[in-house]
């Protein structure tokens, strides 16, 4: 799979136009193709899955193999390449970027800064024109249907600070490498029920759950917050995306790396990362003040009795 985007691309000659439009057809699709594959194979994986444990097949073995997959990497979703690499929530070293960024690779949501640009250009233009996944354009377009209709966002628009980024730049560049450890490792731990649980089912679930921030996030749940987008908080995403579910939340204080701003918002993604601070692991994190965010709900509640 390329994982070139148009930056990096910028060294290679131009072909000429003749070439260079069949080129991307096939590119295109090949793309859409591995996108496919990497969407309908985690599902048929999970559906024989869901037959072994009918039939009582499934050890505690294999869903504890899955768990301790789907955690880390989904920390590497939520911490790396969300609140770190796209919303810069806080700074840290080499090493844990790294970590991190690989991690949220194993996801199979795509390479580095692919990822991060589509984020950055879903909060520029959220729920408008151009914002890649909003449910404005059907629920399922906001799910899944998204990934083959949309054209990706440019990194030279959304992600420029990431192209000249030499270790991103690598990772991004690598994919196919996460992608492969992704199985192997799962396979390499538990043989193919490994590789089924800790592996097919594991990516179905992570891609469902992060999915359904675009879809079930912007559609069903509360608004604390004033937003100029339909973003809204729900709290079964919040469990399962750990913390990620909060996203009127989100939308509103977008830097903050804690997205849980209640006593009760469970965010063990933000936990995390105040562990981290703790251990001097990461610097400089950010969080959504206490005064803004009763400014907000101020605000919120003013218009309301004005409405009223």
């Amino acid at each position: 799979m390329s994982t070139r985007t148009p930056e990096l691309a910028r060294s290679i000659p131009r072909a000429s136009a003749r070439t260079v439009r069949p080129k991307r057809r096939w590119v295109d699709l090949l793309n859409k193709s591995i996108i496919l594959t990497t969407v309908v194979v985690p599902l048929l994986g999970t559906l024989y899955a869901m037959i072994l444990l009918w039939n009582r097949l499934v050890g505690w073995g294999d869903v504890a193999l899955m768990l301790g997959l789907y955690v880390p990497i989904s920390m590497g979703v939520t911490i790396g390449l969300h609140r770190y690499l796209t919303h810069r929530g806080f700074r840290t070293n080499p090493i844990i970027k790294a970590t991190l960024l690989i991690l949220g690779s194993m996801a199979l949501e795509g390479p580095v800064i692919t990822w991060a640009a589509n984020h950055r250009k879903h909060h520029a233009l959220s729920d408008r024109a151009g914002d890649p996944h909003s449910p404005l354009d059907g629920f399922f377009h906001a799910h899944v249907s998204w990934l083959f209709n949309t054209e990706p966002a440019d990194p030279s628009i959304y992600a420029r600070d990431l192209v000249k980024d030499r270790l991103v730049v690598t990772i991004h560049r690598l994919f196919p490498l996460w992608a492969v450890l992704t199985f192997l490792i799962p396979f390499a731990i538990g043989g193919w029920q490994g590789l089924l649980w800790g592996g097919l089912v594991r990516v179905f679930l992570t891609h469902h759950v992060t999915w359904s921030v675009n879809s079930v996030c912007h559609t069903f749940g509360s608004r604390p917050f004033r937003t100029r987008d339909q973003s809204r908080n729900q709290w079964v995403v919040g469990l399962l995306a750990l913390g990620e579910g909060w996203h009127n939340n989100h939308h509103a204080f977008p830097r903050s790396a804690f997205h849980g701003l209640r006593w009760w918002q469970f965010d063990l993604s933000g936990l995390t990362i105040r562990l981290l601070a703790v251990t001097r692991l990461v610097t400089e994190v950010q969080w959504a003040p206490a005064l803004a965010i009763q400014e907000r709900f101020r605000r919120r509640s003013a218009t309301i009795d004005e409405a009223a």
